[in-house]
C-alpha cells in the first residue's frame, strides 16, 4: 500500500521533517508520482523487512489507575515499573493512564495498541493485570502473542480473593457513571455515588 508523507508521517508518530531526513540518509526508500510527490510504502515502514526498519524496538511500561484521587498510586506504579525495567537494562517508556480499567478508548491504552501494530514493542511490563483492563486484558495479550512481544507481569502471583475482585469491579463501575452523573452538578447523584462507593468499599 503506498501512502502519502502525511499519511505515513501520522501512522508513524513522526514529522514529515523527520521522514525527509530518513529518505535523506537512505535509511528508508520513497517513490515518486509522475507529479514529484512522495509516495511511501507501508508495509516497508511498519517492518515487513527488518533490515529496512529504521525503528529500534522498545519494552514498554504501563501504569493506570481509575481516579484523579490515586495519583499516589499511579506515582508507586510508575517507580516499581521503572525500577524493574532499569534492573533489567532495557529501554523503555512508561505509559501512564488515567481511566477506569471498563473504559477501551484511553488515550494511553491507545496508544499502546497503536506501537504494538506498528512493530514497536519488544516487551510490555505490567505490575498487575488487571492495570491493563478490568476484563479483556486478553486480548491486548494475544494481540502481543502475535506479533512476539514478551509481557512481563511482575506481581503475577498476587491473586486476589473472590470478594477482593467483586468489590474492585463494583468501584470501577461507579466510577465510570461517575463521570456522567458528575457533569449535571446534581448534589443528589454525587451522595448516590458516594453512598454507593462507601458501601462497596464495606463489602
Amino acid at each position: 500500500m503506498k501512502i502519502s508523507i502525511g499519511k505515513a508521517a501520522e501512522e508513524l508518530g513522526v514529522s514529515r521533517d523527520t521522514l525527509r531526513r530518513w529518505e535523506k540518509s537512505g535509511r528508508i526508500i520513497v517513490e515518486r508520482t509522475t507529479k514529484g510527490h512522495r509516495r511511501y510504502n507501508l508495509a516497508s515502514l511498519l517492518g515487513a523487512s527488518p533490515r529496512k526498519n529504521p525503528f529500534k524496538k522498545k519494552t514498554i511500561a504501563y501504569a493506570r489507575v481509575s481516579s484523579h484521587d490515586q495519583k499516589e498510586d499511579l506515582k508507586r506504579q510508575t517507580q516499581v515499573l521503572e525500577s524493574f525495567c532499569a534492573a533489567g537494562e532495557w529501554s523503555y517508556e512508561v505509559i501512564e493512564d488515567l481511566g477506569s480499567g471498563l473504559n477501551y478508548n484511553k488515550r494511553g491504552l491507545r496508544s499502546l495498541i497503536r506501537a504494538i501494530c506498528l512493530s514497536q514493542v519488544d516487551r510490555l511490563v505490567l505490575t498487575h493485570k488487571d492495570r491493563l483492563l478490568r476484563f479483556g486484558a486478553e486480548l491486548i495479550f494475544s494481540l502481543c502473542e502475535q506479533f512476539g512481544i514478551e509481557v512481563v507481569i511482575i506481581n503475577k502471583t498476587e491473586k486476589p480473593t473472590f470478594e477482593d475482585d467483586l468489590v474492585q469491579d463494583v468501584l470501577e463501575i461507579i466510577t465510570v457513571f461517575s463521570a456522567r452523573l458528575y457533569g449535571a452538578r446534581s448534589r443528589k447523584n454525587k451522595k448516590l455515588l458516594d453512598a454507593l462507593k462507601e458501601a462497596a468499599e464495606n463489602l
